[in-house]
C-alpha cells in the first residue's frame, strides 16, 4: 500500500496487475488500482478534479486530466471515507502514477490540492 496525508486527508493506493485482461504479446498489460481518501480534518470537502501523471517505461510521461472520479464528485464527510478502483494500461509492464486531487472545503468553499502518492506498476510477467 501507498499512502500520503495532505492538509489531514490520507489518501492510499493498492496497486495489482491484472493478468485476465493483459496481453503481454501485445504490448497490452493492465494494473487496478484501488484508492481510499480518508477525511481527517475538521470540515467535509468534495472532490471536484483529478490530475494524473502516468509513466510508462519506454514511452514517457502521459497526464490525465479529468472531474471527479470514476463518474462522480463525492463529498466526503469528516472522519469518513470513500474508496473506489480504477485501471490502467501501460504499453511496456512496468512504470508508476502519481497525481492530485482538486477538492472543494464545503464550509468555506475554498479550492486546493491533495496530493496521491506515487506508486508502481510492474507486471507479474516481468518481475519473475
Amino acid at each position: 500500500m501507498f499512502s500520503k496525508m495532505t492538509s489531514n486527508i490520507k489518501v492510499s493506493v493498492i496497486p495489482e496487475y491484472d493478468s485476465k485482461n493483459s496481453y503481454p504479446s501485445e504490448n497490452r498489460y493492465v494494473f487496478k488500482y484501488s484508492i481510499t481518501i480518508e477525511n481527517d480534518g475538521s470540515f467535509p470537502i468534495k472532490i471536484l478534479k483529478r490530475k494524473w501523471l502516468i509513466f510508462d517505461v519506454g514511452f514517457g510521461f502521459t497526464e490525465i486530466i479529468g472531474d471527479g472520479v470514476i463518474g462522480l464528485t463525492p463529498e466526503i464527510p469528516v472522519h469518513e471515507n470513500f474508496d473506489y478502483f480504477s485501471n490502467v494500461m501501460l504499453r511496456s509492464g512496468v512504470g508508476s502514477m502519481s497525481g492530485k486531487y482538486l477538492v472543494k472545503n464545503m464550509d468555506t468553499q475554498e479550492s486546493f490540492e491533495i496530493d496521491i502518492p506515487k506508486f508502481n506498476l510492474l507486471s507479474e510477467v516481468l518481475s519473475n
